[in-house]
């Protein structure tokens, strides 16, 4: 009879491991393969297979757009178990996240992931150009120093995408999953997982000890972690232009119009987006009874180059016209256990400078060096207060981005203030000027030289520059009231946003407890 046993035992391991080399098999046959820039990303029909089950993941990951993607992919090269679940896991159609500064290149670099920007028909972009009442200045990156493949880049938002998302699934420790996050799992005010949804309709729940939400603009899961203050300052107006060329080839073009910029760029070889800005305080023209189109035609047209006239007007008449609305959010965490916030979900600033791809990927960076040295996260209050220097150590870069986007969209807005007027002209003026007086600007802008103080410098003297013009060599009672306008007009532009985003963080992060604790880590 004990023989019986023996060989019923052997049975049972044969079949066992049968199962589990399939298993594994298919683990492996699916985590390795490329998936095509037009397919599905996404797990099994009912979730996970049964040797995905036994994976527990170190870190979850909510949401796979630019921030999740290239965060799975930083994490799972770096040995850790990622589980990212995301609603959508067919190419995205936006009309943002089109434009990555080259800082943000710079940061892709670091990351591993430059060549997320090649086979999808991105185009180098140099630097800027700007125009006012007829006159245009060209604005250079300062990329001397640099390889030449350092640029800026331009692209479809889902083109660039679903690169990073096949690349983070090329990992055999990197599982994406399609699935509605609908909560957090909080236990005595930890977060322990989340519970979500899949296609199918399957309520599930995955944990892990660190929990990452970086699902957008749009976020429902926000609000349990930070103190979302979220404003609307304008509305973005969307085309393509097809098949023209832009007066300044490899660059970006904005025009100071009224009421608010517009702005060119190419997004492939073959297509110009533009995007008409409307401030909020304007009523947005409807699509569908044709008040857009004639807002573009007879508003919007007559102040763009007349490079670009025929093009505009034949992109309106095709009436593939679309809107979305802008947002900025400072970043106001809830440091919370076992949980994170990155990317648009945690701040937003005006899209106006294409800084938000920068802030982000300059956040995965910071947050791979502090969790690098980290192999075991499970003490979630402990690594909650490590964290917490994560939110001290990004804002002078994140808060020298979000500023400047903010700064520049008030100075570049039209107004009926003869003193908002005229900070505008003094800002066109100097950065016309070359030298230090463009290139200092433009580093901010860009992402290479993101410097809370530079920042400050850089707009007190623009401000002071258009102050000088007006007061000399003839000042007058009105110019000289004109000009003391102007100081305060600045002043009201852009310490209100220093102050909404942490004016100690921004300038002085090594006085913060947390940046101590972790430079002692």
């Amino acid at each position: 009879m004990e023989y019986l046993y023996v060989l019923g035992g052997i049975i049972a391991s044969v079949y066992s491991f049968v199962l589990l080399y399939r298993s594994t098999g298919k683990k492996k046959t699916t985590a390795s393969r490329e998936v095509g820039r037009d397919q599905r990303l996404q797990g099994d029909e009912n979730g996970i297979n049964e040797a995905e089950k036994a994976m527990n993941p170190d870190v979850i990951i909510v949401g796979a757009g630019v921030a999740g993607s290239a965060l799975a992919y930083t994490l799972g090269k770096d040995g850790r178990r990622v589980q990212v679940i995301e609603r959508d896991l067919n190419k995205p159609d936006r009309i943002v996240g089109e434009l990555l500064q080259p800082g943000g290149y710079l940061k892709l670099i670091e990351l591993g992931l430059e060549d997320c920007v090649e086979d999808i028909d991105a185009q180098q972009v140099f630097g800027y150009a700007l125009y006012k009442g007829g006159r245009s200045t060209k604005l250079s990156y300062p990329l001397q120093s640099f390889d030449s493949n350092v640029s800026g880049r331009s692209f479809h938002n889902g083109r660039f995408i679903q690169r990073m998302r096949e690349k983070a699934a090329s990992l055999s420790n990197v599982r994406l999953e399609e699935g509605t996050v609908t909560s957090l799992l909080e236990v005595k005010g930890t977060i322990k997982g989340v519970q979500y949804k899949t296609k199918s309709g399957r309520e599930l729940t995955a944990h892990a000890p660190l929990t990452i939400v970086c699902d957008g603009c749009f976020s429902n899961l926000r609000r349990s972690l930070c103190n979302p203050k979220v404003d609307i300052p304008s509305c973005f107006v969307a085309l393509i232009l097809e098949n023209c060329e832009l007066p300044y080839p490899n660059h970006g073009h904005v025009i100071l119009a009224d009421p608010s910029p517009i702005l060119f760029y190419r997004i492939s070889s073959s297509e110009i987006r533009c995007l008409v800005d409307i401030p909020a305080g304007q009523k947005l023209p409807s699509i569908s009874n044709g008040e857009m189109a004639n807002y573009l035609k007879s508003v919007v047209a007559p102040q763009i180059p007349p490079e670009l006239s025929e093009a505009f007007i034949s992109a309106v008449n095709k009436g593939n016209i679309r809107t979305m609305p802008n947002r900025s959010m400072p970043a106001a965490p809830h440091p919370t256990p076992g949980a994170l916030l990155l990317g648009d979900a945690f701040n937003m600033r005006h899209p106006l400078t294409g800084g938000g791809m920068t802030v982000a990927l300059s956040d995965i960076v910071l947050l791979q060096n502090l969790l690098r040295p980290l192999h075991d996260l499970s003490d979630k209050s402990t690594l909650c207060e490590y964290l917490k220097s994560f939110y001290t150590l990004r804002k002078p870069v994140a808060s020298t981005i979000n500023t400047l986007a903010g700064a520049l969209y008030k100075v570049f807005s039209a107004s009926h203030d003869s003193a908002q007027s005229e900070i505008r002209q003094a800002c066109f003026d100097y950065l016309n000027l070359g030298g230090v007086f463009s290139s200092g600007p433009i580093a901010l802008l860009s992402g290479l030289n993101p410097h809370p103080l530079s920042l400050v410098v850089h707009f007190l003297a623009v401000a002071t520059y258009g102050v000088g013009r007006l007061v000399f060599p003839f000042p007058s009672a009105t110019r000289m009231w004109t000009g003391v306008r102007m100081i305060s007009v600045a002043s009201r532009i852009i310490f209100p946003i220093i102050r909404a985003e942490g004016a100690q963080h921004m300038f002085f992060p090594r006085t913060m407890p947390a940046y101590c604790r972790s430079a002692a880590v």
